[in-house]
């Protein structure tokens, strides 16, 4: 059996991109350990701790995940400004890079972990947490030369194909098309497809466990609820498959 360390940018994350495959491993007697980078805050840490750390643990019983960690790091917001530090910890985006990696590669080595999910360069659509969450995991894995790096993505074809059909029905996607030039990978750097619709449900679950995501206002949070509230069998038909591209 392998031990399999899922590193992500933020709680919530882990469902979306890789809830379905961490599920597969653990039901398969697989080791699973999920990593955050940050801890969803963008300000101090209230007495009480942080909601969405408390959350993630949540999620993470759903999917089978026997230890979660987090980095130490403050999420860095998504938008054009990068506010400053909250005063009790760095933002991520503002981390050094090497010291970041060391951390996640000390926990690669005290796990003897096998692979490492991470990823893709482009951080995804682009958010500057998860570009970061690329570079450490990137110089985690040259750190422990025994771990398997697989960085998570989504193919861009499809996308380019539902912001056209999007177009066409005269519904303003959001972005214009040289942004998703930018975004995810080309179907030809993929390397592992997973389906894991047998694990929709457990997928659904761990993203409603996300209460605090599914309440504040904006479009992304909609969209949750929307997908939380879906047949089971429709979601896995959605969010059914995993895209990863292997590091060699």
């Amino acid at each position: 059996m392998a031990t399999i360390v899922a590193f992500h940018a933020h709680p919530d994350d882990e469902a979306l991109l890789t809830g379905g495959t961490l599920a597969r491993a653990s039901a398969d007697g697989h080791r699973v350990v999920l990593v955050v980078a940050t801890d969803g805050l963008m300000d101090r840490v209230p007495e009480a701790g942080a909601p969405r750390l408390a959350e993630l643990r949540a999620s993470a019983a759903v999917l089978g995940v026997a230890r979660v960690e987090h980095l130490g790091y403050a999420d860095s917001g998504h938008g054009p400004v990068l506010y400053p530090d909250p005063g009790d910890r760095t933002r991520f985006a503002r981390a050094d890079t090497g010291e970041a990696a060391h951390r996640l590669a000390a926990l690669l080595r005290e796990e003897n972990a096998d692979v490492l999910l991470s990823y893709d360069a482009n951080g995804g659509y682009g958010h500057r947490d998860h570009v970061k969450v690329h570079e450490v995991g990137r110089a985690a894995a040259a750190l422990v030369a025994s771990v398997r790096l697989l960085e998570a993505t989504l193919p861009r074809e499809p996308l380019v194909l539902i912001a056209r059909a999007l177009r066409a029905l005269r519904v303003p996607p959001g972005f214009d098309d040289t942004a998703l030039a930018c975004v995810y990978s080309p179907r030809s750097a993929i390397t592992h497809a997973f389906t894991v619709r047998r694990f929709a449900r457990h997928k659904q679950a761990a993203l409603a466990a996300h209460v605090s995501e599914l309440h504040k206002p904006g479009r992304m949070s909609g969209v949750f609820r929307m997908l939380v509230r879906l047949p089971a069998p429709v979601f896995g038909l959605l969010l059914g498959r995993e895209w990863f591209a292997a590091v060699e």
